[in-house]
């Protein structure tokens, strides 16, 4: 009999497993099993072949334990030595304290009697200038790209070095808790206001950005290590450097604050002021160093702007709230006038406005 494979469809018939004679099993059993013993062999053989190579070939010698990768410097300088065997300063150390001796200078002679004689290096010296010892560094540190421009930034010009700022040796210890502390790291504007006095008192000041805070760091507007910009910026100017953080400052506007344009600081002090918003000074004084005789009265008293109309001012056509008047009149256009008022409760969209018609022109929204 045979069956037909269901999986085939119309496929023609084959024989039947069922049908095979038990003479073709018996074949197929011997067949599998002579493979199997001629595979044993061969693996067999190559075995012992590579057993015999290996007794034929010489004897390798056992790797030497690796040398004390604890510096000789470490003997007298323990602490040193542990601020740095794990940082890159000091990984690659060896016995006779060659990752020292590379920053440190020549200390064969230190070695022979640490009391007479220091390493020989710019570090170690008292008469060695801020570029010789800022060269140390710059062995390994030239290729930084954020050091492009360090010899024409003020710090290098200033006979500024790394170590006045940098310490690989001594890590910043733990944060005191003091007011104005919201972080466990230790605040950048500590290290800047060492020599940047005028700019921490100003931090200091009631209306600042959160410097002292540590939510913001020196090094977020300025590049410590030179910039071809004035101050060191970042960014290419003044402007650009603000709007990376206050980006609805930048615009493009319908009406544009000529004055904010230019510059932020003709308003604002960024480090801190005595006045809300960092500004420079009290509105409407500030408006009023630009904005002197401009539609409304700017001088206090004197001109058309007192409470009274001068012998000028009753002449004058262009004011008409004194002229044909008698000089000493009322003037009625004093109720106008700006003191103990604020311009930006009308002009509150001081920046610019996209606003049509007059009410962008003149920024009021």
């Amino acid at each position: 009999m045979a069956e037909v494979d269901s999986s085939c469809g119309d496929a023609a018939q084959r024989p039947s497993v069922t049908g095979r004679s038990t003479s073709e099993f018996r074949q197929a059993g011997r067949f599998i099993f002579r493979m199997t013993r001629g595979l044993a062999l061969v693996a067999a053989a190559i075995l012992c072949g590579a057993a015999y190579a290996q007794a034929q070939a010489p004897a390798q010698p056992k790797p030497e334990a690796p040398q004390s990768t604890v510096p000789v410097c470490a003997g007298c300088h323990e602490k040193n030595h542990q601020s740095i065997f794990l940082t890159a300063h000091g990984a690659k150390n060896d016995a006779q304290g060659s990752m020292c001796q590379a920053c440190h200078g020549d200390a064969s002679e230190h070695l022979k009697d640490p009391t007479a004689a220091k390493p020989k290096g710019p570090l170690t010296s008292k008469t060695a200038t801020g570029g010789e010892k800022t060269a140390v560094c710059l062995m390994c540190h030239s290729s930084n790209r954020h050091l492009a421009f360090w010899d024409v930034g003020a710090h290098a010009r200033n006979d500024v070095t790394c170590a006045n700022c940098h310490n690989i040796h001594n890590s910043a210890g733990p944060v005191a808790v003091a007011p104005f502390t919201t972080s466990f790291r230790a605040n950048e504007a500590d290290i800047c206001g060492k020599c940047h006095q005028q700019i921490r008192n100003a931090i200091l000041k009631p209306s600042h950005h959160p410097i002292i805070e540590n939510k913001i760091k020196c090094s977020d507007c300025h590049n410590p290590h030179g910039a071809l910009t004035p101050v060191m910026l970042r960014a290419e100017t003044v402007n650009q450097q603000c709007y990376s953080c206050h980006t609805d400052k930048r615009g493009p506007f319908l009406f544009a604050h000529p004055s904010v344009e230019q510059n932020c600081l003709s308003c604002h002090n960024p480090h801190g002021s005595i006045y809300p918003r960092l500004l420079n000074e009290k509105v409407p004084n500030l408006c009023q160093d630009c904005h002197d005789v401009a539609r409304h009265p700017g001088t206090p008293y004197g001109g058309a702007a007192g409470f009274q109309c001068t012998p000028a001012a009753t002449n004058d056509p262009k004011n008409s709230a004194c002229f044909g008047k008698a000089p000493g009149s009322f003037n009625t256009s004093v109720n106008t006038r700006f003191i103990a008022r604020g311009c930006v409760n009308c002009h509150n969209a001081i920046h610019g406005s996209n606003a049509p018609a007059s009410r962008g022109q003149f920024l009021i929204r």
